[in-house]
């Protein structure tokens, strides 16, 4: 039993014979708080900038913008600048795939701004697709008559054969031909001299000769002054002069741009010379309702698109070559004024890059 001395002898009192066990311990210092070995966790980094991966990703969605917000631009403004646009506008409703790309990509990159632009650039090219037509009151009268009309580009004669079989089979009124060489000519003239025994053309080889062939009268017979043949004249339907008129400006390859703008002003120009009256203007226009020329012709003369009327207005023509590159515009037309339309159709030439149109029509009175 342990002693301990009090404090009448004078000393302190102390525990005798401590063990080291019952010595109070000192505390221990604790560790800063950090990552526990082999955890994942630990404290959040601080916002890094935007990957390298992610900025070429940006830089792409960037770049595939460009052209659909330049053509819808154009398409917007109501001009066909200059090359390269006129040549995009034929592809104006193919370029929602690159649009819609750049907003995927946008999307990966979670960059907002850029997202948002993106998704403007596509609603606006989507809207500059929708089929265009002329804010025009139509007021029909009684029908007087029912006229078809095939429209055909026989590429250098080369799809004659083809339409004289379609010409036979459809037995249409009147019939525009484009590219109509000599014996093109020749030979529809021959094989239809009873059916359309009136026409009235433009000699001339390669893609410089035209005929329109009539099984009306026709008088009053005038050209469009331009490099491939547009002949015009006005028929007798029902009583009623009826205007017709044959269009094959230019295409706008890079170069001649300017001179496809003028041969299609001269067309507007001749339809806006007529503002009254039945009017058939037919062709391969080399323009599509995307471009503002085209369109201008189209204000110029009161005019409706046959195929807009039968809602086939993105039905494309050209270039029926089969592939590897399938027809994609749609450049051959039947506008009209003062008729209705009961349908419309399209037809492959054999021989020929194009396809043709066949407008089956009513002649309409005053109303």
């Amino acid at each position: 039993m342990d002693r301990v001395q009090t404090a009448e002898h004078g000393e302190t009192a102390e525990p005798v014979n401590s063990s080291p066990a019952e010595a109070t311990p000192e505390p221990t210092p604790r560790p800063a708080p950090g990552p526990t070995p082999g955890s994942a966790s630990g404290p959040v980094p601080d916002p890094q900038p935007l990957r390298p991966r992610h900025r070429v990703t940006a830089w792409a969605a960037g770049l595939l913008m460009v052209v659909p917000a330049l053509v819808t631009a154009c398409r917007a403004l109501d001009t066909d600048a200059m090359t390269p646009v006129p040549q995009l506008l034929s592809i104006l409703p193919w370029l929602t795939v690159p649009a819609a790309l750049a907003l995927l990509l946008a999307a990966v990159t979670r960059r907002r701004v850029l997202t948002f632009v993106t998704v403007l650039v596509l609603g606006a090219t989507a809207w500059s697709t929708v089929p265009y037509m002329p804010q025009t009151v139509i007021s029909y009268g009684l029908p007087l008559a029912r006229v078809k009309v095939i429209a055909a580009n026989v590429e250098f004669g080369q799809g004659t054969a083809s339409l004289a079989e379609a010409v036979r089979r459809e037995r249409p009124q009147l019939v525009f031909v484009s590219e109509c060489d000599r014996a093109c000519r020749s030979t529809l003239t021959g094989t239809f001299a009873e059916a359309l025994p009136h026409y009235a053309s433009v000699e001339g080889e390669g893609s410089v000769g035209s005929i329109l062939l009539s099984s009306y009268p026709l008088r009053d017979w005038r050209m469009i002054p331009a490099a491939m043949g547009m002949p015009g004249a006005t028929a007798e339907i029902a009583g009623v002069p009826v205007r017709l008129q044959l269009t094959h400006p230019l295409p706008p390859v890079p170069g001649q741009v300017h001179l496809w703008k003028r041969e299609l002003g001269r067309v507007r120009d001749t339809v806006a010379a007529r503002p009254t009256g039945p009017m058939l203007v037919a062709g391969d226009f080399n323009a599509s309702q995307d471009h503002a020329a085209f369109r201008e012709i189209l204000a110029a003369g009161g005019l409706q698109d046959a195929a807009r009327r039968a809602h086939q207005s993105r039905t494309p023509t050209w270039p029926e070559e089969g592939p590897p590159l399938p027809p994609f515009v749609q450049i051959d037309h039947v506008l009209v004024r003062d008729f209705s339309v009961r349908e419309v159709r399209f037809l492959n030439l054999a021989g020929s890059d194009h396809r043709a149109v066949l407008a089956d029509l009513d002649l309409r009175g005053p109303r």
